[in-house]
């Protein structure tokens, strides 16, 4: 990962080196920061591709500049026709087309990206500032405006806290130019439903997933795999090992109690031959990061946090031992499929309806939670579930086929893998949720911890003066509380909390885990 961040308005140097004074874990390897006529650019540095001190931003053309937190797949034939219109670059990196591109296109090159970006160019000619992010949000970009009226935009809240009044997060498949928001892609919208046969259907997500898993392995740096021995994890890591000319390096965490999937990673671990490192916590553990955990997701969500958890620890010892720099991750599979609460959606409208939502959310929730407990680790996340024509495709299979008829969420990503990727008692397995599959002890020490915490009348008075968001749980006000210990009166940049939708019979529960809902089953053992 890196960070970017941009002050538009003038002498504002000194402003910018102090929010990127929160972030330097994103970018470790280098930070600039570059003044303008009207503005301000920063820019903090994780060597990912282009490895050389040349590969460092921002990139300038003709007066132009542009600072980038991204990876662009298939950079390469787009390098060699813009060689051949006469550009020279002086780098490897991938962002280096961005600014040849936008002269040749101008704010039209967005839509024709096949990338994970945010991405800031200053426009000389024009003075003025051009933002964009990407369609699913999976590179982190937020904004707001000063008492002024100034806005500045960055890759983490914490670089804009101090700076700006409102912090918001910037809108997924939109840029910004001459002060407008415009949306560019709409990931979401489908034009034509696909109603092929379900081989068809299958085979078509089996070959979209593989080419998303391949260009996601291609990095200057080391890349290694979170490995948790759910269905999405293990397909990407399964996919990567036939890539990958030598074994590929796993990573998986558990409670040192009841850690539920510890066994099944190890046992996808030894079925594809990789070099496997199980990280095992505590309950010690887990409460000494809660918060840590708060302040680097910038979220009150349980969900998040409960999964969060996990997670950072599990980077951070990746950082602390070990020389790997990428990592992929199965998150966004869900949203597109299905989860263990989407089993209730009353009608097939229903479920696309939810599946739109929730797709259009996940820069608030899952990918949020992929993106800090990754980067924080001065590590970069790479999501092939989130690959825009992977995303396109299944969003816009009729969603008849995609609801449980054949009593196994996700039966068409299983039955696309059918054969020896996997063992079939991983294929098939039940559906765990990642917070609860650490170990269930886990989010029943945080509820624990958070009970004895407040009392109940305390829990209700403090609760009452949160008008937004309101917490409705000890856990959930424990989790707000240390939230706005570092981001006061910024709920605004979450939604609301991730939880199923209770307008569904069978859904209207008071917990986020699948683990409260009826059809749970067999998903916790």
């Amino acid at each position: 990962m890196c960070t970017i961040m941009a002050y538009c308005r003038p002498d504002s140097c000194r402003e910018v080196e102090r929010g990127l004074a929160e972030t330097v874990s994103r970018g470790p390897d280098d930070t600039r920061i570059t003044g303008l006529e009207n503005g301000t650019l920063g820019f903090q540095r994780l060597s990912i591709m282009g490895l050389t001190p040349e590969g460092m931003q921002p990139f300038e053309l003709d007066g132009n500049y542009v600072i980038c937190n991204g990876e662009i797949y298939g950079f390469l034939p787009v390098r060699k026709e813009l060689e051949e219109k006469g550009y020279t670059f002086k780098s490897d990196s991938d962002c280096e087309i961005l600014l040849p591109l936008y002269r040749e296109k101008g704010v039209e090159m967005f839509a024709g990206l096949d990338a994970e970006f945010a991405c800031i160019i200053y426009d000389s000619a024009s003075k003025d500032f051009v933002v964009a992010r990407d369609p699913i949000g999976i590179r982190p970009l937020y904004y707001g405006y000063d008492s002024e009226g100034y806005i500045a935009f960055a890759s983490e809240p914490k670089n804009l806290m101090g700076l700006v009044t409102e912090i918001k997060p910037f809108p997924t498949g939109h840029y910004y130019k001459d002060g407008t928001f415009t949306q560019y892609c709409d990931i979401t919208a489908v034009e034509n439903v696909i109603r092929d046969d379900i081989e068809t259907v299958c085979k078509n997500i089996h070959d979209k997933l593989i080419a998303g898993v391949e260009k996601r392995l291609s990095a200057d740096a080391k890349v290694g795999f979170l490995l948790s021995g759910g269905l999405d994890s293990s397909l990407v890591c399964a996919i990567a090992q036939r890539k990958s000319d030598k074994p590929i390096r796993t990573f998986a965490i558990g409670m040192n109690t009841d850690a539920i999937d510890l066994r099944y990673a190890r046992q996808v671990a030894d079925y594809i031959h990789s070099e496997h490192t199980e990280v095992i916590i505590t309950k010690e553990d887990v409460l000494d990061a809660l918060d840590t955990v708060v302040k680097i997701l910038a979220t009150y969500d349980i969900t998040t946090i409960r999964a969060s958890i996990g997670m950072y620890l599990l980077c951070k010892a990746i950082h602390e031992q070990t020389d790997i720099r990428v990592l992929l991750t199965g998150e966004i599979s869900d949203e597109l499929f299905g989860y263990k609460y989407t089993d209730f959606a009353p009608s097939v409208e229903e479920f696309q309806k939810e599946s739109v939502k929730r797709v259009k959310e996940l820069h608030m929730y899952d990918v949020l939670r992929a993106d800090r407990c990754i980067s924080v680790n001065s590590l970069e996340a790479r999501v092939p579930f989130g690959d825009l024509d992977f995303v396109r495709y299944v969003m816009s299979i009729d969603p008849e086929m995609k609801l449980n008829k054949y009593n196994k969420g996700k039966y068409l990503l299983r039955h696309a893998f059918e054969g020896d990727y996997l063992p079939y008692e991983i294929l098939y397995r039940e559906k765990a949720a990642f917070s609860d599959a650490v170990g269930h002890s886990m989010v029943d020490y945080l509820k624990e911890y958070a009970e004895n915490y407040y009392t109940d009348e305390e829990s209700e008075e403090l609760s009452g003066k949160y008008t937004h968001a309101r917490p409705f749980t000890k856990e959930s006000l424990l989790y707000r509380e240390i939230f706005e210990k570092y981001y006061p009166e910024q709920s605004g940049m979450v939604t609301d909390y991730w939880m199923p939708n209770k307008e569904w019979d069978g859904c209207n529960v008071n917990d986020p885990s699948a683990r409260v809902l009826s059809n749970y089953g067999d998903s916790g053992v």
